[in-house]
């Protein structure tokens, strides 16, 4: 069962660091938005092209805001921490019981 216990603290491990870059991510697009970027930059394309379908539907559940701030980034951002606590450490508390 050591195998199975070392294979699920791999995966904890490598799901919390996914998580981690991607609220990196979220974190530069936001920071994007508040200049004027270039649309033909790689980096903004990259940056809108991954975090582009994940803050979209969120955006249109929200409503506009009058002053037209985006709050779609915060709840990824809380959605993230949230699965970093509950998701990761319930796998890490499963892989120390399987040890």
């Amino acid at each position: 069962m050591f195998v199975m216990g070392n294979f699920l603290s791999a995966v904890a491990w490598l799901l919390d660091y996914i998580l981690l870059l991607y609220m990196f991510v979220i974190i530069a697009r936001a920071v994007i938005s508040w200049v004027s970027p270039d649309p033909y930059n790689p980096i903004v394309q990259f940056l809108y092209r991954a975090t582009e379908p994940v803050l979209e539907p969120i955006r249109r559940k929200l409503p506009s805001g009058a002053m037209g701030l985006d709050f779609s980034p915060i709840i990824v951002i809380l959605a993230i921490i949230f699965l970093r606590m509950f998701l990761v450490e319930t796998l890490q508390g499963i892989a120390f019981r399987l040890r």
